[in-house]
């Protein structure tokens, strides 16, 4: 008994001692939304609507000397069902930073070039779900990944990315910049993918910018690509321009958003430009709660690139983090 309750006193030494120097942090997010939707020329329909909802895990630990060891595990879930996605299918990494050195991290995790662009572009429901941004070509989840990213430097943070693909996969090389300055964000980056089955090469430039302004946001998001992958008629897709904006006006606890996207047609696949449109409310119960509605309308062209002509003629929704 003295033996056990000896070990007993070690193990929650050397636990509490553990604890002490990291921390592990539960978050989520459940975005459901009740919504009338119409594609092409089908009949409406009324569906309950999941936004990319998900949970995961996040920690750190001090090493010592400005040295921290962090993680991160993620997974969505569909919260129209309680479906799981199975595994951690958005992130799963490990890392070291430092304030003077930068960050390294290594395995699967989003694309520094969509969080220096799109993600500040098309937030009226955090770019998910239906009213998401369709016409946004690059990729967005990377595997098999290390990526790199600067201390900053009045502002600005540099990142660097490369996924080898493992012989499995493609293979994607990423140079991102970001600047923020209060209320100023300017973002881009480059991104070159090399098609594990075909050696297609599919490039990408992508640029944006936010600035707030008293009770009014507005931000603009460029991309450029030139694509080597074949379209369903076995013809290169070539280069496209794609452009958005977007304006937030806010009143107390409610955001008013409009948005709006257009991409050129693809120089090898004629009638393959499209549009969106998005208007939206959001109402903020609290930091973490906010109940929201829109409407959404993507135009096609003939060549049906992007899933053919959509309208969510309206959508009710509630958005809870924790």
């Amino acid at each position: 008994m003295k033996k056990l309750a000896l070990a007993a006193a070690l193990a929650a030494a050397f636990t509490g001692s553990a604890f002490a120097q990291s921390s592990v942090t539960l978050y989520g997010r459940i975005n459901t939304s009740a919504e009338v939707q119409k594609v092409g020329s089908q009949d409406e329909k009324y569906v309950l609507q999941n936004n990319a909802s998900r949970w995961g895990l996040r920690g750190s630990e001090d090493l010592g000397g400005g040295l921290n060891a962090f993680f991160g595990l993620e997974s969505g879930f569909s919260s129209d069902t309680g479906a799981g996605a199975g595994g951690f299918s958005r992130d799963a990494y490990v890392g070291l930073k430092s304030a003077s050195l930068g960050q390294v991290r290594m395995g699967r995790f989003f694309s520094a070039i969509y969080y220096a662009t799109a993600d500040y572009i098309s937030n009226h429901n955090h770019d998910t779900g239906t009213s998401s941004d369709v016409l946004y070509a690059y990729r967005i989840d990377l595997t098999n990944a290390v990526q790199y990213s600067t201390p900053s430097f009045g502002g600005f943070v540099g990142t660097a990315t490369v996924a080898a693909g493992e012989g499995t996969t493609d293979k994607t090389y990423e140079l991102v910049g970001n600047y923020s300055a209060g209320p100023l964000h300017v973002g881009g980056g480059y991104s070159e993918t090399e098609r594990r089955l075909t050696q297609a090469k599919d490039k990408s430039f992508s640029v944006s910018g936010f600035y707030s302004f008293g009770a009014f946001s507005i931000g603009a998001l460029y991309e450029r690509d030139d694509f080597e992958t074949l379209a369903a008629g076995g013809q290169q897709l070539g280069s496209r321009d794609y452009g958005r904006i977007a304006g937030i006006y806010t009143l107390g606890a409610a955001e008013f958003h409009l948005n709006y996207g257009q991409a050129k047609a693809w120089d090898g696949l004629p009638n393959s430009g499209a549009k969106q449109y998005t208007a939206g409310i959001n109402y903020n119960l609290s930091k973490r709660t906010k109940v929201y509605g829109f409407f959404t309308k993507i135009d096609d062209g003939a060549a049906g690139f992007y899933g053919g002509d959509f309208r969510s003629l309206a959508a009710l929704g509630i958005r809870h983090n924790f």
